[in-house]
């Protein structure tokens, strides 16, 4: 018996109605991405190993997916090596390549191989998918979409002020209310280990820090303390476990536990600076928070740090994030070209615009108008108009086969098809149409130029 064909677990396949949705969404945000000034460019889906290992850190290596090499690529792996059964040590002999994990690692590996067409500031975006071999759950795949953006040779904090700005554009283009752009600082991090004495452990406690919304604060500290931080460090950042207020408030609080910190008070300044000018120019529907847990176990982030929430109700992780690297390019050789970019999640912004029913008709919108196939002389006759009617951008197509009406009618329903268009011996000697609205079951006999008026109306 013939095993029924599948796909792998944390893939999908995509019918023509979700592509047209997942098409909406990133017609939109590509959109603002060029009101914004970003170029687009586009990279390989796979890279060499040496570029993507030991950028995300011990977990993020974890989930980058490795390529086997081709041919025998056993015989580069010594006895000895597979006796030991140690895959760090055998990997690297084996799988010289592997999939994208993002595009950020990506895009810095490309400035610095093409920095010299490159005019700085470069502002670049990017649509391309991903591969984590992550646990597949409700919004987390093992592939998929990442919209990215990002500014590279600028340490103006103007650009995290633009980044705040072009999130809060794409969610109103989208009519996505309430969203929530988490924002934070690793030097108020850096600060924080600094003063409770655990900046040997900066790593490991950003971390652990960064589950607090997943875990609970008892298993943070926990981890915490399973990495070696002290119980006594731990107490001493407590306030972070119970800081509130608005962004200013907890930003003033902050500058009493850091005033002793240089990075800390640095990274306050910072945030001050993005928030006053927010709080000038104004958000459309997005709303700016400050959350001090918020850190990301990105090993390059080294400025503001965003995460982006849907709106309250919605059971969703983050659905964008970013933030400020200082010296990306540098692990390639090209030190001193800071940047920072942000990210969209496409995938859970699909699911966050399905659950609230938000993706407009438009968005759905396939062929108008098909005609009814009564022929071959009709259907020459037919396709005569639909080529006028697609000079037209107007979506028209013939049934193909000389099938009984209530087939071809049955197929225009199944397609949710607007409009039906009969052209039999009549119609062709009176040099004439007859439209058919699917949904009010209403027909008209109309001239071409009729029809082309008509169904741009529609349209």
């Amino acid at each position: 018996m013939t095993q029924k064909p599948s796909i792998p677990k944390g893939t999908r396949d995509f019918p023509p109605l979700e592509v047209a949705k997942r098409k909406f969404i990133m017609n939109t945000i590509q959109s603002q991405f060029e009101h914004y000034g970003f170029q687009p460019i586009e990279t390989p889906s796979f890279e060499n190993s040496s570029t993507l290992m030991g950028k995300y850190g011990e977990e993020g290596d974890r989930l980058i997916f490795k390529i086997l090499n081709s041919g025998e690529y056993l015989k580069k792996v010594d006895e000895s090596a597979f006796a030991k059964a140690n895959y760090k040590e055998i990997t690297p002999r084996i799988s010289e390549k592997a999939l994208r994990y993002d595009l950020t690692v990506p895009f810095a590996r490309y400035v610095v191989q093409h920095q010299n067409d490159i005019e700085f500031p470069f502002k670049r975006y990017q649509m391309q998918p991903v591969w984590r071999a992550d646990r597949p759950q409700k919004g987390r795949f093992r592939e998929f979409y990442q919209c990215d953006a990002d500014v590279v040779g600028s340490d103006s904090l103007w650009q995290e002020v633009e980044f705040v700005q072009l999130y809060d554009a794409v969610f109103t283009a989208l009519k996505l209310e309430g969203v929530i752009i988490k924002m934070n600082n690793r030097k108020i991090l850096s600060g924080i280990a600094e003063v409770i004495g655990a900046s040997d452990k900066l790593i490991d406690f950003t971390v652990a820090l960064d589950k607090l919304d997943k875990i609970g604060e008892d298993k943070v500290k926990q981890e915490m303390l399973d990495k070696g931080i002290s119980q006594e460090a731990i107490d001493s950042a407590s306030i972070l476990f119970s800081l509130s207020g608005n962004f200013a408030s907890q930003l003033e609080a902050l500058k009493e536990l850091l005033f002793t910190s240089e990075v800390g008070t640095e990274g306050i300044e910072e945030m001050l600076f993005i928030n006053d000018a927010i709080q000038t120019l104004g958000l459309s529907t997005a709303r700016l928070q400050l959350d001090v847990t918020l850190a990301r176990g990105l090993n390059y982030y080294t400025g503001a740090i965003f995460e982006v929430s849907a709106p309250e109700g919605v059971q969703m992780g983050s659905i964008g994030g970013g933030g400020r690297y200082a010296d990306l390019t540098g692990i390639f050789g090209l030190k001193d070209v800071s940047g920072v970019g942000i990210s969209f999640g496409l995938d859970r912004i699909y699911l966050v615009l399905e659950e609230l029913g938000l993706f407009p008709e438009e968005a759905t919108q396939g062929v108008q108008v098909i005609f009814i196939n009564f022929g071959d002389k009709e259907s020459l006759y037919a396709m005569q108009a639909i080529k006028a009617l697609r000079a037209q951008s107007i979506a028209a197509e013939l049934y193909p086969d000389t099938a009984k009406m209530k087939k071809q009618m049955t197929h225009a329903n199944r397609r949710s098809i607007p409009f039906v268009i009969l052209a039999g011996d009549q119609e062709v000697a009176d040099n004439t149409y007859t439209l058919k609205d699917m949904v009010t079951g209403t027909q008209d006999t109309v001239t071409l130029e009729e029809l082309i008026k008509r169904l741009t109306a529609n349209s």
